[in-house]
């Protein structure tokens, strides 16, 4: 054997590469670790409060808000964060794409991690307006003129120039919300709420409208919308919709008069008392169903989904009659005579006696 070879060693490894890439990976690890302890440690929350009476701080999202300009929006309104941080932790923790608009209430001193996922899930300050069946346009416009958390366009506007900007051609207001609780961000504009209010309505009219009973005598759905709205003040009982909505069809079918009382005090409007009077029902109007056949000429309050399917769809009923029994139901007569003696047995004698109490 040569001396060269017995002087090598066979045995030592030739330096790796692999160290200088483990130090690297060291390092890069040190670097995102240090990134995600500067975004869910480091607080970027103000430690004072922005609001009255609550320890939080309070930002607002504008809508189709790209994610720089939400980055910029939340430095703008006094969050500790430079915008490019703010793009990065937004990335870093995969919801750049995800940050919904709104107003949020923020823990004070609170991470940039915690309130991006918080900005994520759409956890933001939700107001509500709710539009209750049997109300009137005149109670639906007074609650959202005051709601202080409305940017107030409508306010003052006329019913002509409501319609208007709705783009409804209908004779007035009257009816045209559906009853819901609508959900809204702080500051959203009022002209929304009618918006999808009348949408809603409208949706649920053509559908009910599509599948009415055949027979019936109406000619649109606005009819449609106008019964409804008569069902809905004359009952507060699920159950007597459907007989109530057939008593006035039978009528409007003979030629007999609705004669129902909640159209008449529509009429009347802001003057009543309280107290329907029999002067009251002699004065002609066109709300008068005393005096007039058929319907009146507009809805009389806002009526719930389930009086608007009652009144496309009325019970089979020969009844021509209703009386109110005191406690939230009806008594229904097919006769005058029949309908006299309910009326003797149901009001005339509970009238006698509160009046013999008094």
């Amino acid at each position: 054997m040569s001396r060269k070879i017995q002087n090598r060693n066979l045995f030592v490894r030739k330096k790796s590469k692999f160290p200088r890439f483990q130090s690297y990976l060291l390092g890069l690890t040190a670097l995102i670790c240090l990134l995600y302890a500067s975004i869910f440690l480091l607080p970027v929350v103000p430690k004072n409060a922005n609001i009255t009476d609550v320890p939080l701080y309070k930002i607002k999202i504008k809508p189709q808000s790209s994610l720089a300009s939400i980055a910029e929006q939340a430095q703008e309104q006094g969050l500790r964060s430079n915008p490019l941080f703010f793009q990065i932790g937004a990335r870093a923790i995969f919801v750049g794409s995800k940050l919904k608009p709104g107003t949020y209430l923020l823990q004070t001193e609170a991470s940039l991690g915690k309130i991006l996922l918080q900005i994520a899930r759409g956890d933001r300050v939700k107001e509500s307006i709710a539009i209750i069946p049997g109300m009137t346009i005149w109670q639906l416009r007074d609650i959202v003129d005051s709601h202080p958390e409305l940017t107030h366009q409508t306010k003052g506007m006329s019913s002509k120039e409501l319609l208007q900007t709705l783009n409804l051609s209908h004779p007035g207001l009257e009816g045209l919300f559906m009853p819901d609780t609508y959900i809204f961000d702080p500051e959203d504009i009022d002209i929304n709420i009618y918006q999808r209010a009348s949408q809603a309505m409208q949706k649920t009219l053509n559908q009910e409208w599509g599948q009415k009973d055949l027979k019936l005598p109406l000619k649109s759905p606005y009819e449609l919308l106008i019964l409804a709205s008569i069902v809905e003040k004359e009952t507060g009982r699920s159950s007597d919709r459907g007989k109530i909505a057939a008593v006035l069809i039978n009528r409007i079918q003979k030629g007999m008069p609705p004669q129902t009382d909640p159209t008449v005090i529509y009429g009347i409007g802001s003057r009543f008392d309280g107290n329907l009077r029999k002067a009251d029902l002699r004065k002609d109007s066109p709300y008068n169903t005393y005096m007039n056949k058929g319907l009146p000429p507009t809805p009389i309050a806002m009526p719930s989904r389930e009086s608007i399917i009652a009144s496309a769809h009325p019970e089979k009923s020969n009844a021509l009659y209703f009386v109110a029994k005191g406690d939230g139901s009806s008594h229904f007569s097919t006769t005058l005579n029949e309908h006299e003696n309910a009326v003797d047995r149901y009001q005339r004698k509970s009238t006698s006696k509160a009046n013999q109490i008094k």
